[in-house]
């Protein structure tokens, strides 16, 4: 079944030097953008990591190992920073979202970058759809698996990002075949029901209530609101700021602490 689609969406896949999003880097990003009309454009790109202070960084032997991705590989590609804006705008912007587990990894890794690199990026019309939290509400097993189940298909190549996002894709469709009373074929449906909880941050760090209060889900006032902390641990908010946190974390906690501020 082909998509529903009211504007583009892109499906995409990251491999990096690690799992840390404040401090890993992108090597590579692929994805497929599909139109309303269904038409697809494709591309893989791969990037030269380099520090805060450009320096090279060496991609970790334990992430090649996942990816196959060595520091020759990239030693030519442009810095990810140097093609940012241009990405997103003529790529991201616009467009809703998908991956497979990407509103864990992929979109904070993602978005990390972009706001690193000076780029605004407003997600506020956007709808993440997160092809791995259907399939784990669902059936609950690995991309690979996901693909044979849905598709019948061996998924070689597997974390190869263009392996990978192609893959992604084709299970999403195979997934509306297969779960027609479960899964409305439009995009926002398919978003709300690939979210596996309400947060505000794409780090997942603060989150809303059944009330509709937000509130942390780590640290020190893990469970508590952040009305209730602006009140009793304003200094909170400074180490958040001063701490090793994803900027747009960074930004949803600041944005809430003026927000309940007297």
């Amino acid at each position: 079944m082909n998509l529903n689609l009211t504007k583009p969406i892109v499906f995409f896949d990251l491999e990096t030097t690690g799992l840390d999003v404040t401090k890993d880097h992108i090597l590579e990003l692929s994805y497929i953008k599909v139109m309303p009309d269904g038409m697809e454009q494709s591309c893989t790109m791969r990037f030269h990591p380099v520090s805060a202070l450009g320096e090279t960084v060496h991609i970790p032997e334990k992430s090649t190992e996942i990816h196959g991705i060595h520091d020759e590989d990239v030693a030519d590609c442009p810095v990810f920073a140097d093609v940012a804006e241009e990405l997103y705008d003529k790529v991201f912007k616009d467009a809703d979202w998908a991956g497979f587990n990407s509103n864990k990894f992929d979109v904070p890794m993602l978005v990390e970058h972009l706001l690193k690199a000076g780029v605004k990026v407003d997600l506020g019309e956007t709808r993440l759809i997160d092809v791995q939290n259907i399939y784990h509400k669902l059936e609950k097993r690995t991309l690979e698996a996901a693909y044979k189940f849905y598709c019948d298909k061996d998924l070689t190549n597997a974390h190869s990002a263009d392996a990978d996002t192609r893959a992604t894709y084709e299970v999403l469709k195979a997934q509306l075949d297969h779960y027609p009373e479960d899964l409305k074929n439009d995009v926002a449906s398919l978003s709300e029901f690939s979210a596996m909880a309400k947060t505000l941050d794409f780090a997942g760090r603060v989150a809303v209530n059944e009330e509709g209060k937000e509130y942390f889900t780590f640290g020190k006032h893990k469970g508590k609101t952040v009305e209730e902390i602006v009140a009793k641990d304003p200094g909170f908010f400074g180490w958040v700021m001063r701490g090793d946190f994803p900027l747009n974390t960074k930004q949803v906690i600041k944005r809430l602490e003026m927000k309940y501020r007297k």
